[in-house]
């Protein structure tokens, strides 16, 4: 194990973490609030010690996998740690604990909120939480590999253990190529959303708000009724953007490299939004009932399947109010998930078509034992190394879910609560059904019970290996 490189990361961290800090600094002296000391505080605090920790250089910069994991989940715990610290000092949060659920639901683009009152909180703490999601969406590593060159030639190692989906790879040769190319494709759309949400007249406090929400897909808003209050325009056009920050970049950078037929063909983006038309169409005939007019229903419920299946967590309605065969559809959306190399959570789409066709061929199997059949995906062959893990993948996942269930069934809230309690934060969806529904929020939850739903944020973020792999005592051995 490489501790110098690591240490170092670490520092570059929380370097940036002062700068992404001096941005709600910004707010705060625009709207001539005094929580933003607590900012300030933080910021300096970051730079000496990310500054002072750089002084000693590291002796090496192999870099293998291993730290690659290690560095990336010490990471997020740490800009945890550092940015729930202004949150907690402006005394708008009752305790550290609850500034830190804020903070993590935020990075790692959950969207679940412990908050009664969000209209309560000051700006500089309104931009913050919704900043957060910005910052998850695509990565901070991934932004700092972009910027800066780290760790030699090792850095794919980094961009595999924090981008989501099963299998990460280069666009261009060069990964620092890469890691811009992703973060001006992310950067393009984010000031697209604004300029539009803009002209429906929104304000520019909230257009960035809703935007850096909608972007890193996490559904922090600045009304206590989400996206409810809000014009109809306004709506559709999250709408649109959240299915859009559910695509696979991949796609984006194919279009703009001008090979759109290769994009075109896609295959999880084509399963994925084959998924999204056939829950809004199966809900709006479910719906319909409850509201005044067919455009209406169809409007709720697209939006509502867009937030839930690509994790963003935004609401217009109150989905628990909803026909029990709209809400399990909502449940098993969470679980899909958006496309791999998105800003979505879940499971992935790309990994549930894989499973679907893994028991397809040992369907087959069972009937033409001796007839060989291989697994294809996006118009390629699927190798076993890639096989074997999203099965583990799916073990792991089912096994951290039921353990989760387990432990914060001990503050003896219904089934329901739990269940999608674990299922919004795992997935990294925010909202979840009953006393944690869109009009609800985590504050019924005990300390405990709350510190699991933290670890279950950062491990759906991470796709749960590099925070497990903290628990192991070989990754910590020197090699």
């Amino acid at each position: 194990m490489n501790y110098s490189i690591i240490r170092y990361i670490l520092c570059r961290v929380l370097e940036f973490q002062a700068y992404f800090l001096a941005l709600p600094c910004m707010v705060a002296l625009i709207y001539g609030e005094r929580e933003g000391w607590a900012y300030g505080v933080v910021m300096i605090s970051c730079l000496l010690l990310g500054g002072l920790g750089k002084l000693k250089k590291a002796k090496s910069t192999v870099f293998y996998a291993r730290e690659g994991f290690v560095t990336v989940s010490l990471s997020w715990i740490l800009l945890s740690i550092t940015g729930a610290l202004p949150l907690f000092l402006s005394g708008q949060f009752p305790s550290y604990t609850d500034a830190l659920f804020e903070t993590i639901s935020g990075l790692t683009t959950t969207g679940a909120s412990i908050l009664t009152d969000v209209e309560a909180l000051c700006k500089c703490n309104l931009f913050w939480r919704s900043f957060t999601h910005w910052i998850g969406g695509m990565g901070v590593l991934v932004l700092i590999l972009a910027i800066l060159p780290l760790a030699g030639g090792y850095n794919m190692h980094l961009m595999r253990a924090e981008s989501p989906g099963p299998t990460v790879g280069k666009l261009v040769p060069r990964v620092r190529h890469t890691a811009r190319l992703l973060y001006e494709i992310y950067i393009f759309l984010t000031v697209v959303q604004i300029i539009l949400l803009l002209i429906t007249g929104m304000s520019p406090f909230e257009a960035m708000t809703l935007s850096f929400g909608t972007a890193g897909t996490g559904g922090f808003g600045v009304l206590n009724s989400s996206i409810g209050s809000y014009s109809i325009p306004s709506q559709v056009i999250i709408t649109i953007f959240m299915i859009l920050f559910g695509i696979n970049f991949n796609v984006y950078y194919l279009f703009r490299a001008k090979k759109p037929l290769q994009a075109l063909k896609c295959e999880e983006m084509r399963y994925y939004l084959g998924i999204i038309l056939a829950a809004i169409v199966l809900i709006t005939i479910n719906i319909r009932g409850s509201f005044r007019s067919l455009f209406e229903a169809f409007h709720h419920a697209a939006f509502q399947v867009a937030s839930i299946i690509t994790t963003t967590g935004y609401s217009t309605a109150d989905f628990d109010l909803w026909p029990q065969f709209s809400k399990v559809i909502l449940v098993v959306l969470m679980f899909v998930g958006a496309c791999a190399g998105s800003t979505g959570g879940g499971i992935k789409v790309s990994r549930i078509v894989i499973m679907m066709k893994m028991v397809k061929n040992e369907l087959s199997h069972l009937i033409h034992p001796k007839r060989v059949r291989q697994v294809s995906f996006e118009y390629h062959v699927v190798n076993k190394e890639i096989l074997r893990s999203i099965s583990v993948f799916f073990i792991a996942y089912m096994m951290v879910y039921c353990i989760s269930l387990v432990l914060i069934s001990l503050d003896n809230l219904d089934f329901t609560t739990n269940f999608t309690a674990v299922a919004a934060t795992l997935n990294n969806i925010g909202p979840g059904l009953e006393q944690v529904g869109p009009t609800a929020n985590f504050s019924v939850f005990s300390q405990p019970a709350k510190y699991v739903l933290m670890f279950d944020m950062l491990a759906g973020r991470l796709e749960l290996f590099p925070l497990l792999l903290l628990f192991t005592p070989y990754t910590w051995k020197r090699s």
